[in-house]
C-alpha cells in the first residue's frame, strides 16, 4: 500500500461510531487532565499520521487507543499566539501579549487578571501545573504561577538548549519562580519532573488535577539525547549570545537529529503513561497530545504545503490525538474540526465548570465530536502580520490572502492547496472573504512595530506565492 493510499484509508470516510467504548473513569469523579503540547512538530511527523522515516510506537498507541483528529488545528501558526489562545479559548487577537511573536518585549505577556485554563480548572477544586514551556511573558509581572498554575517546572523563553538549558548565552531553567540548574537532556529532564508530579498527586487521589506538559521538541536548537547531540551543544555554547540571528536557530541539524529528538519525546510520553497507569490512575485521566503550530524546516507536513509561519494548510493543522475513558471509542478518527483553543471549554464542562462569562470562549466544547457525532460546519479564522497573512475556513472551503494575492480553496478535494476556485465560486469566495473581516473587527490590530519577527526567508525553502 502506498503512503497516500494509507492515509487516505485513516482520513477517508472517518470511523465516526463508538461502537466500542473505552473502560469509563470512576463514576462521579472529576476527570484528570494530562495534557501534552509538541513544539513545532508537523502534521506528518508521527507514524499514525504517515511519518516513514522512522516510527512513534508509544504516540501510535495512544491513538490506537483514542480518537484521531485528521483536522486538528493549532490558533496560530507560531508559538505564543497558540499558547495565549490555548490557555485562554479565545483568539489570541483579543490580547496584546496575542499579537506578539516572538515574544521579545519584557513588557508584555498574559495578564494575570484574565481568567485561564488553570485558573478555571482551579475553581472547580483541581490541582494545576505546567511542566515546561511557557513563553508568555517575563517576571516579575507574568508566569505560570501568576496565571492560574500551582506549580511551575520548565523554561520560560521560546527554546533553550537541550543539555546547557541556556537561551541567548542565559540559563533558563525554573521551579516556580525560582531559577535553578539541572543536569541532563531537557526532554528526559520534563519527563521526569511529570512522573514526580504524578505521585504526588496519587498520594491526593481525591483532588482532580491538570497537568500540561509542554516539551519544548522538536523545536530547535537541533540536538538530539546521544554523543552528537551533547557535542552539537558544547559547540553552540562557545558561539555569541548576541547574534541577532540566533545561530541555534538557523545553523546545523539534520533529518536524523530531527528523527531522534522526536522518538525521544514519544519514549518519554511512555514513560509518563506506564506511571500513569501504574499508579491508577490512567482510567480517571484524559490524555490530549497535539503541536503548537505546523512543523519547521525538518518537518513532514504531507500532504499539506506550508510550513511555520505560514496560514497554508502545513502551517496551522496539526496532529491531535485524544483518548478519553468512557468517551472515545478505541482506534477512532474524527473529521470535525477542532483548535487549540477548544480544550477550554471542553475540560470545563468535564469538570463542572463553564469559561467565565465576561471572557467567553471563542471554542466549542468537543464532547459530542469525541463521542463520535458529526458537528455542523464551523467558521475558523486566522491572521498572521508577515506577509499580511488572512485565513478562514469553514467546511470544505478556505479563503487565503498572502499579500495582496486571494485564494479560495477545497481543502477536502485539494490539501495542498493548489486549485484557486475565487473565480469559479464567487460567491462562496466573497462570503468568506467578508465573514472574515467582519470578524477582524472584533479583533486587536496588529501593532505598527515589534520587537522582532520571523520571516519566511529565514526558514527553509518552500512553494514561493510570487512565483
Amino acid at each position: 500500500m502506498t503512503r497516500r493510499n494509507a492515509i487516505k484509508g485513516a482520513i477517508g470516510t472517518a470511523a465516526l461510531t463508538v461502537s466500542i467504548p473505552g473502560l469509563a473513569h470512576t463514576p462521579g469523579r472529576k476527570p484528570n487532565f494530562l495534557f501534552i503540547m509538541a513544539d513545532d512538530l508537523g502534521y506528518a511527523d508521527l507514524s499514525c499520521y504517515g511519518r516513514r522515516e522512522y516510527r512513534t510506537p508509544v504516540l501510535d498507541s495512544l491513538a490506537a487507543q483514542g480518537m484521531q483528529f485528521m483536522h486538528g488545528y493549532a490558533n496560530s501558526a507560531v508559538c505564543s499566539s497558540t499558547r495565549v489562545g490555548l490557555i485562554t479559548g479565545r483568539y489570541q487577537y483579543r490580547i496584546p501579549v496575542g499579537l506578539e511573536e516572538p515574544l521579545e518585549n519584557p513588557d508584555l505577556g498574559m495578564d494575570p487578571s484574565h481568567p485561564t485554563m488553570p485558573s478555571l480548572l482551579k475553581q472547580q477544586g483541581y490541582h494545576t501545573a505546567l511542566v515546561g514551556k511557557w513563553h508568555m511573558g517575563r517576571l516579575p509581572n507574568f508566569g505560570p504561577m501568576k496565571s492560574g498554575y500551582d506549580e511551575f517546572w520548565g523554561n520560560r523563553g521560546g527554546g533553550v538548549d537541550y543539555f546547557t538549558h541556556k537561551i541567548a548565552g542565559a540559563n533558563d531553567m525554573w521551579d516556580g519562580d525560582v531559577q535553578i540548574e539541572e543536569v541532563g537532556y531537557y526532554t528526559d529532564l520534563l519527563a521526569d519532573r511529570s512522573i514526580e508530579y504524578l505521585e504526588a498527586r496519587a498520594q491526593e487521589a481525591d483532588k482532580p488535577w491538570l497537568l500540561s506538559l509542554h516539551f519544548t521538541a522538536p523545536h530547535w536548537p537541533w540536538e538530539g539525547n546521544n554523543a552528537s547531540g551533547q557535542a552539537e551543544s558544547e559547540r553552540l555554547d562557545q558561539q555569541p549570545a548576541t547574534d541577532d540571528l540566533n545561530i541555534t536557530h538557523f545553523d546545523g541539524g539534520t533529518m536524523a537529529t530531527y528523527a531522534q529528538m522526536v522518538t525521544s519525546m514519544d519514549a518519554n510520553i511512555g514513560r509518563i503513561l506506564t506511571r500513569l497507569a501504574d499508579l491508577g490512575m490512567e482510567q480517571d485521566t484524559v490524555v490530549i497530545f497535539t503541536s503548537d503550530n505546523g512543523g519547521e524546516r525538518f518537518s513532514d507536513t504531507w500532504p499539506f504545503k506550508g510550513m511555520k509561519t505560514e496560514l497554508l494548510e502545513g502551517g496551522i493543522r496539526v496532529p491531535l490525538i485524544i483518548k478519553w475513558p468512557g468517551l472515545t471509542a478505541p482506534g477512532s478518527t474524527s473529521d470535525v474540526p477542532a483548535m487549540s483553543m477548544d480544550f477550554l471549554p471542553t475540560m470545563l464542562a468535564a469538570a463542572g465548570g463553564a469559561p467565565d462569562p465576561a471572557y467567553p470562549s471563542d471554542g466549542i466544547d468537543l464532547h459530542p465530536a469525541l463521542a463520535g457525532i458529526t458537528l455542523p460546519d464551523r467558521t475558523m479564522y486566522w491572521r498572521y502580520w508577515s506577509k499580511t497573512q488572512r485565513a478562514v475556513r469553514r467546511g470544505r472551503y478556505k479563503y487565503l490572502k498572502i499579500n495582496e494575492n486571494e485564494f479560495l480553496f477545497d481543502v477536502i478535494e485539494d490539501p495542498q492547496e493548489r486549485g484557486n476556485l475565487k473565480d469559479r465560486l464567487p460567491d462562496v469566495f466573497a462570503d468568506l472573504k467578508q465573514a472574515w473581516i467582519e470578524w477582524n473587527g472584533h479583533m486587536l490590530h496588529d501593532p505598527n512595530a515589534r520587537s522582532y519577527g520571523f520571516e519566511p526567508r529565514h526558514l527553509a525553502d518552500h512553494y514561493d506565492w510570487n512565483s
